[in-house]
């Protein structure tokens, strides 16, 4: 695959993501549950080992424990694949995690979503800032995620970071609490995506469009479709596999982003 780079890291436009890893469905409960049972070690690192023979060369996981000891288990038996790490929101301190997965071979790293949606509603851009140079401290390539447009404008306006991870959703917005809670239902509703998208169009550095499903809530064909239109040169995206459903996955979505969207820069 084609790739762009975050900074100084180049990566494949298409990044593996790992939320089933996590049993972070946005679908069910249930299917919270299954995702959990079926990715036992074995099945995650013999996914980043299809994801590495599709071409992709980085993934995107949480800096949690259970993410730090089955990368460096992968590494050490021979896996190649590069690491951004997302800071995992329940640590509470984003700085220690930060310098956590740069020291555990990060190559990049950006904060929670959630995390920045929260700081940016509750006025906290003292820590943003104090992240953007945590990261450079650590020597990684510096990003922020997030499902909300305006604090995506914000960090447009007032950092320099390599990169922007932009949500094409807002499911359960973040403002009054920055963890994930569907208790009451989420929202895949198309004009956030579409005010997402009209956004990314005005952020210098490179974006990584991410939620271009709707987490398997909204039509592949029709994200893809979005996708080919929203998407710069210098962008990549971030897509999940559940294997489970389709274990040739991959292959396929390389070969669909390759004619779709790489076909089209």
């Amino acid at each position: 695959m084609r790739t762009v780079k975050l900074g100084s890291l180049p990566v494949t436009r298409l990044i593996a993501g790992s939320n089933p890893f996590s049993g972070f469905s946005h679908q069910s409960p249930a299917r919270d549950r299954e995702m959990l049972d079926y990715y036992t070690f074995a099945r995650i690192q013999e996914t980043l080992r299809l994801a590495e023979a599709a071409g992709i060369n980085t993934v995107i996981a949480r800096s949690d424990r259970f993410v730090i000891r089955l990368l460096r288990e992968y590494w050490n038996a021979g896996g190649r694949i590069q690491w951004i790490a997302q800071t995992a929101s329940e640590l509470g301190d984003q700085l220690q995690a930060i310098r956590d997965a740069a020291a555990n071979g990060a190559k990049a790293v950006h904060i929670h979503g959630g995390i920045v949606d929260y700081w940016y509603a509750q006025g906290q851009h003292d820590k943003l800032r104090a992240a953007l140079k945590t990261m450079r401290d650590a020597g990684v390539a510096a990003g922020f995620a997030g499902h909300s447009v305006e604090a995506h404008t914000w960090i447009r306006d007032h950092l320099e970071a390599d990169f922007q991870m932009c949500s094409y959703y807002d499911p359960t917005p973040r403002g009054d609490n920055p963890h994930h809670a569907s208790a009451n239902g989420e929202n895949w509703d198309p004009a956030q995506r579409d005010r997402m998208v009209e956004l990314i169009q005005t952020i210098r550095c490179p974006v990584i469009h991410y939620k271009v499903f709707a987490a398997g809530n909204r039509p592949v064909d029709e994200g893809f479709e979005v996708l080919s239109r929203a998407m710069r040169p210098g962008d990549a995206v971030c897509i999940g596999h559940y294997l489970k459903d389709n274990p040739d996955m991959f292959r396929q979505n390389v070969a669909t982003f390759d004619r779709v969207v790489d076909g089209k820069a």
